[in-house]
């Protein structure tokens, strides 16, 4: 009898102390984020600068919480399938909307020159800017087309590995153009994280 009032402490205990589903957080790493699911020993959240969801552990000192949402028997009645399919939704409706990201202040009013090794060919000229959009619009309809995968009902999770493989080789080969951010967080990250 004994060792169930321990079990039924420890779960009120957890019940009590944690988050609830739409408590916003601050991570060091990721930034600011919203808790989207809870399991026994972490927080599902879904972070803005990752576009995506990060599991993270309750007992993770640094996660800083900037607004608590209760957590109650209530909240556990939002899945994370529901999660997942008002994730889809938004993503859906901003497919075509990219976020303002901002240049680096030393590329504005830039000119691209494009210069043929051919000498009787014309230059092409484009704005620098005109170019950064181009990149910001590729770089949010990869995010888009991963997190489409991530949430993928009939995909089993090694093909999920498989095709996340060739999006990180493909942030891979579009470091170089990192340069160009003026923020880091908006910077491509390959598999290692190094540019």
């Amino acid at each position: 009898m004994s060792i169930f009032f321990f079990i039924f402490g420890a779960l009120f205990y957890l019940m009590s102390t944690q988050l609830g589903i739409g408590s916003r957080v601050d991570h060091p790493s990721f930034g600011k984020g919203v808790i989207v699911d809870t399991a026994l020993e972490s927080y599902i959240i879904w972070f803005k600068s990752q576009q995506g969801t990060r599991s993270i552990s309750k007992e993770y000192a640094d996660l800083k919480t900037l607004e608590e949402v209760e957590s109650t028997p209530g909240n556990d009645n939002i899945s994370l399938a529901d999660i997942e399919q008002a994730l889809s939704n938004v993503l859906d409706l901003r497919l075509h909307d990219t976020q303002m990201v901002p240049i680096g202040p030393r590329w504005r009013r830039g000119n691209m020159i494009l210069k043929p090794g051919d000498a009787t060919l014309a230059s092409k000229e484009v704005p620098i800017e005109t170019f950064f959009h181009k990149i910001v619009m590729v770089r949010d309809r990869i995010r888009v087309m991963e997190q489409k995968i991530n949430a993928h009902k009939v995909m089993t999770d090694d093909e999920k590995v498989d095709l996340q493989q060739y999006i990180t080789a493909i942030y891979g080969s579009l470091t170089t153009f990192n340069v160009l951010f003026k923020e880091p967080i908006h910077q491509f990250k390959g598999a290692s994280g190094k540019d």
